[in-house]
């Protein structure tokens, strides 16, 4: 039987109630949601291999009480991770990815957690930063059949709100984090407008469509940001992530320019958590909750993911700063 989490002075909602209040940015007493878009730490917080790092060359040929072995350890690592680190949302990488199998794994974590936890899964089909081993291929590709890539990126589109579809009448999941990454450091891929004619109109439409579909839908991408901000917002989608401060996107500064149309969630320096001292980390966690919460619409995050290599220590470090000081009246 799923219990859902207790409520405290400092929590007064569910994790996953508290996770939609911030999406929908409203006002929220107790602690600012936390989730990351991957732990991949897994192997040294509990001695087992994350769900997506795992390699099943030979599911076909197991039975299936072997198959639903793997599924329940991986539904459980889900929520172990959550449990742990007082995620709000659990973001699920099902694996294998067929339809069916992503169903399971959904069913699983909520006959274990039911509601407590908001779910998520990637769901993303724009054109990404391409490959570095097919790059030039493809932007040759890109300029030399423009019209060819539309009718591509509206196939991808409609193939993913079927799937989509298919989910929401499947139940459980409540939304989709977009994870094509569309910028470096230095600024976008595409130009601009480049931007505008292959990517904005498709990302605007697969987002209207999961969100008439009653989904919650956050758009992922690393790097600078700020000459495409306005394009993203505009795209439609409750939340951004993961604001880079390695880019130099200042979550202060997106607040200011579009935090009332759009929640914002991230901006803890990864770099730093690997490669800087304990007092870069705490200013840059204390940075980010001082910057990010007025208001509300705010979830607390690194600007990446939890990555394989990461000490874990800092990640805990990170978490100190936010039980002390990410907190509501």
């Amino acid at each position: 039987m799923a219990a859902d989490a207790p409520m405290t002075r400092e929590n007064p909602m569910t994790p996953r109630e508290r996770f939609i209040a911030a999406l929908e940015r409203r006002p929220i007493t107790g602690r600012v949601p936390h989730f990351e878009l991957v732990f991949f730490l897994t192997m040294e917080a509990f001695g087992l291999v994350h769900p997506s790092q795992r390699h099943y060359a030979q599911w076909d040929q197991m039975s299936e009480s072997e198959r639903q072995l793997h599924r329940e350890e991986m539904a459980a690592i889900y929520i172990k991770t959550a449990q742990r680190y007082e995620h709000d949302a659990i973001f699920i990488h099902p694996n294998p990815g067929t339809l069916d199998e992503t169903k399971r794994l959904i069913d699983l974590i909520r006959q274990r957690s039911g509601d407590t936890y908001f779910l998520m899964m990637h769901g993303d089909v724009t054109y990404a930063i391409p490959d570095g081993n097919t790059m030039e291929e493809w932007c040759a590709w890109l300029y030399e059949n423009l019209d060819e890539a539309k009718a591509e990126a509206d196939r991808r589109v409609d193939a993913q709100l079927e799937r989509a579809a298919e989910l929401r009448r499947h139940g459980g999941l409540d939304g989709f984090a977009l994870c094509s990454d569309y910028c470096f450091n230095s600024g976008p891929f595409l130009s601009p407008r480049m931007f505008r004619g292959i990517i904005t109109p498709y990302l605007t439409r697969l987002i209207a469509g999961q969100r008439a579909l009653g989904y919650y839908v956050i758009k992922h991408t690393d790097g600078n940001i700020m000459p495409i901000l306005e394009d993203l917002v505009a795209a439609g989608p409750h939340a951004l992530h993961s604001i880079d401060p390695q880019a130099g996107v200042d979550i202060a500064e997106v607040k200011r320019l579009v935090g009332d149309r759009v929640a914002l969630i991230g901006n803890v320096n990864c770099g730093l958590l690997s490669t800087g001292t304990d007092e870069q980390v705490i200013e840059s966690a204390r940075y980010a909750l001082r910057h990010g919460m007025p208001g509300g619409g705010y979830v607390f995050s690194t600007s990446n993911c939890i990555y394989t290599g990461m000490p874990l220590h800092r990640y805990e470090l990170m978490l100190d700063v936010w039980r002390r000081e990410g907190n509501y009246a």
